[in-house]
């Protein structure tokens, strides 16, 4: 590593963090810029774009709040100035507070349930139970029978009858399209069961406690959010706020 290498006797610390999400309190809750990570599949979602999707039953959604991050930041900062050794500090929530896929799901099924996306037309958006496929094949058996081959038809269909379905099959083929290229985008995250090990992180935690910091004001415990009140009173409304648009 170049850092590690040409640090000489500088102190370096490195963040890793994982997903970053929504603000959890500060500068306050569910702030966000752009539809990031996981965002892009709750705005499929709710926007009925987004039917099913793949994933291990058991796959944990590392995600950390920015807030969060930026404490971690500065109390890294704060408590390794003086050193010259450098350290990595991994900032998630899988090891300490793992949220399973099938929670996001859940959540995000039932926020969308209550609280409908309104299109552009003023029109309710009605959702689902989204699907989710525990194996590429099976989703992709999935697609190819209820969507991709019914194209197909639709479009010989246009060849026939002069485009008379164009439009029809301009949407669906558009939505199809999303759909597989959110696929392709999380593929490598939504099979994966392993957790980060934050061993660095928990002891700068232990560290600021022992210490005259305000843990209440520089917080980056991921065990003190309830993941269930988080996405879908503060990550969502944000997300929905913020970033999602008609």
């Amino acid at each position: 590593m170049i850092l590690g290498q040409f640090h000489q006797n500088l102190p370096l610390a490195i963040i890793r963090p994982t997903m970053v999400t929504s603000t959890y309190k500060e500068p306050f809750s569910g702030w966000i810029e752009g539809a990031r990570t996981m965002d892009g599949v709750i705005t499929a979602y709710g926007k009925g774009r987004l039917k099913s999707f793949l994933g291990h039953p058991n796959s944990i959604l590392d995600v950390i709040p920015a807030d969060m991050v930026v404490n971690s930041i500065i109390m890294a900062m704060v408590t390794h100035a003086n050193k010259s050794s450098q350290i990595i500090f991994h900032v998630g929530s899988s090891l300490r507070n793992p949220m399973k896929l099938t929670s996001l799901s859940n959540f995000t099924s039932r926020y969308f349930t209550q609280n409908p996306w309104i299109d552009r037309n003023g029109k309710s958006i009605n959702v689902h139970n989204l699907e989710i496929f525990s194996s590429i094949a099976s989703f992709q058996a999935y697609m190819d029978i209820r969507y991709i081959l019914p194209l197909k038809v639709l479009w010989l269909a246009n060849l026939v009858l002069c485009q008379y379905y164009r439009g029809i099959y301009i949407n669906h083929n558009r939505k199809v399209r999303v759909v597989m290229r959110l696929v392709d985008l999380y593929k490598p995250y939504v099979f994966f069961t392993g957790s980060f090990d934050d061993s660095n992180t928990e002891k700068l935690r232990v560290a600021i406690r022992e210490s005259d910091v305000d843990v209440n004001l520089f917080y980056f415990d991921p065990r003190c959010i309830d993941w269930e009140d988080y996405i879908m009173n503060t990550h969502i409304p944000g997300l929905r706020k913020y970033s999602m648009k008609p």
